[in-house]
């Protein structure tokens, strides 16, 4: 059983001031009868809540793709830069999403947000190896032997020892894709640095199961699909 402000408050429409307001204007109906406060308790999973005679479409979590650009900090809140979270609108900042992970400043490309702590710590725990895929540009051409220097685990100058990962050859080989499977503090940046070439540009493509979605334009978002919650393991 939970409070119903807050119920109303998960769906993102409202804020808990506005659920409050709904109901004691009379507009919010639990099995047939009219909302006294907004301290009253409902069953999210079983009962038939009505907001001016509509359904309410509760969900336990939200989850969003945003296609992140550059120039955008991946944080909740920053008293001077935006945040991927000023990119959303106030009915999603509402809901306390944040993102799973994070994006250097100048990297874009796919971002999880969701408000599921269970999830997110799924997705990044070490033991668990998610694989992430990513689409580089650099300032010099990379070959088979820095392939295989990928593939054996690179250690870097500070002693840092990376896992196995796979580099994979566009063109010329001056743009790569790599998949990791882990995550390190800028860690294909140091990875190609130590071959003796640099990130010009830096795009994220997948994480899991989850690939970015090639309609979505920087700095647009979408909410995952059902299949696509599934597929990473949430709850909708």
């Amino acid at each position: 059983m939970e409070r119903l402000d807050k119920l109303l408050a998960s769906t993102g429409r409202w804020s808990r001031r506005e659920a409050k307001q709904l109901i004691k204007e009379g507009r919010v109906l639990v099995d047939g009868s009219p909302a006294r406060s907004g301290e009253d308790k409902a069953d999210p999973d079983g009962a038939a809540i009505l907001v001016d005679g509509a359904p309410l479409a509760l969900r336990r979590h939200t989850y969003v793709m945003l296609h992140k650009p550059a120039g955008v900090l991946s944080a909740t809140e920053d008293p001077r830069q935006e945040t991927v979270l000023d990119l959303l609108p106030p009915e999603l900042r509402r809901l306390g999403l944040f993102p799973v992970g994070r994006l250097d400043k100048d990297t874009e490309g796919l971002l999880l947000l969701t408000d599921d702590g269970e999830l997110a710590h799924r997705l990044l725990s070490p033991k668990n190896h998610v694989d992430k895929v990513y689409r580089a540009r650099l300032d010099r051409p990379l070959g088979p032997a820095d392939q295989a220097a990928f593939a054996q685990g690179i250690t870097l100058a500070d002693g840092l020892r990376c896992m196995p990962a796979e580099l994979e050859l566009i063109g010329d080989g001056t743009e790569v894709l790599v998949t990791l499977h882990e995550g390190k503090f800028h860690q294909i940046k140091r990875m190609t640095a130590s071959r003796g070439a640099a990130v010009c540009w830096l795009k994220r493509l997948s994480m899991g199961p989850l690939q970015l979605d090639p309609v979505l334009k920087k700095g647009e978002y979408r909410l995952l699909t059902h299949e696509e919650v599934a597929k990473i393991g949430g709850k909708l």
